[in-house]
């Protein structure tokens, strides 16, 4: 009786921790958080400072007793403690703009696809410290696909490239399981660093990460100009070591990103090599989805459909696809059991 009174007044949440960007749905509610997986530390005293948005404005700009800390890395997360305390502040802050006692909610949570047990085990043990009364575990790209309105229970090819912050998963996926599958390093991250060697290699020019964000986030808006587009990046000069302002252009910006990009692309071809010919066909015909942060780069669909010479679409507002998908199917219990990963704690219990 209690455990339907639970499922009657809890608000269940589904929960995209990426490594640059975390993202929360509740149930009736649709996505209520929206934030840089970014927490601001006080050293002298071990307290929280900031979370998010407002930590992600201190980043390159704190004094030694400050500590910007981001503590996932490659989708994974890298500290516990941390990681913790930033849910546990998230979920906190929906519950108290929700009027009265609401019961502790139940969690969907996605995975990256090379997740390990102990990996496992320490997203279960995170999210249940955060507040969770129960954790289910769902692959990205399952949830991604979902989110797009994919017909993936049905026996047919549907082939997802999710280009998150830390790692680009590449996924084909039919009868609600992955058939063959690639995971990547070079991703949303990776292009940044590109954008911060190119500065330092060709101008002598020290920029941070917030500014090759903002480079390439502005570059791939224009990337498709007729004429090369210029933009501003400033930093430090290595040899004068006083600060300094470059003008670049949108090509220099696509020579900065090739390697990077060519990657990806040798990535989704090395995925369609190991795809049985009976899914490749299908996906020939329904095309590739392109999905996560990395899927705004504009210019990135056509130069993968060239490459392959298969159809191209990058889904509308790619970088809520996953967590909408999480939200279809806390919507839908019979999707919950079926596309749901066996949990760390059940493999516990059957051992013993």
């Amino acid at each position: 009786m209690f455990k339907n009174l639970f499922k009657k007044f809890a608000k269940d949440v589904a929960i995209d921790l990426g490594t640059s960007n975390t993202l929360i749905y509740v149930k009736d509610r649709g996505i209520v958080v929206k934030e840089s997986s970014i927490v601001a530390i006080n050293n002298r005293s071990g307290q929280i400072l900031a979370v998010g948005e407002e930590a992600q404005k201190m980043v390159g700009k704190t004094p030694p007793h400050l500590t910007i800390s981001k503590p996932l890395v490659d989708g994974i997360i890298s500290d516990f403690e941390v990681t913790e305390k930033m849910l546990k502040y998230f979920i906190d802050r929906i519950y108290q703009e929700s009027f009265g006692l609401s019961p502790r909610p139940r969690v969907v949570i996605g995975v990256p696809l090379d997740v390990t047990e102990v990996e496992k085990k320490a997203v279960e043990d995170v999210v249940l410290s955060a507040g969770a009364r129960e954790v289910f575990l769902v692959e990205n790209v399952i949830a991604t696909a979902i989110g797009a309105r994919l017909p993936i229970q049905d026996p047919s090819g549907n082939m997802v490239v999710d280009l998150g912050g830390g790692i680009t998963e590449i996924a084909v996926i039919s009868l609600s399981g992955v058939v063959a599958w690639k995971s990547l390093r070079t991703a949303g991250n990776k292009l940044n660093q590109d954008i911060i060697q190119f500065a330092r290699s060709e101008f002598n020019l020290l920029i941070g990460e917030r500014v090759a964000e903002e480079i390439k986030i502005a570059a791939s808006r224009l990337i498709d100009s007729a004429e090369p587009i210029e933009l501003k990046m400033r930093g430090r000069d290595l040899i004068t070591g006083l600060p300094k302002e470059v003008i670049i252009n949108t090509d220099q910006v696509r020579l900065a990103l090739q390697r990077s990009i060519a990657a990806i692309v040798e990535g989704i071809k090395s995925t369609l090599e190991i795809t049985p010919p009976e899914l490749v066909a299908d996906i020939y015909q329904r095309g590739i989805i392109l999905a996560g942060g990395g899927a705004l780069l504009t210019g990135l669909d056509q130069i993968i459909a060239k490459v392959t010479k298969i159809p191209v679409k990058v889904i509308d507002d790619s970088l809520t696809c996953a967590v909408r998908g999480m939200g279809l199917i806390l919507d839908d219990e019979n999707l919950l059991r079926e596309v749901a990963i066996p949990s760390s704690n059940q493999d516990d219990k059957t051992s013993r």
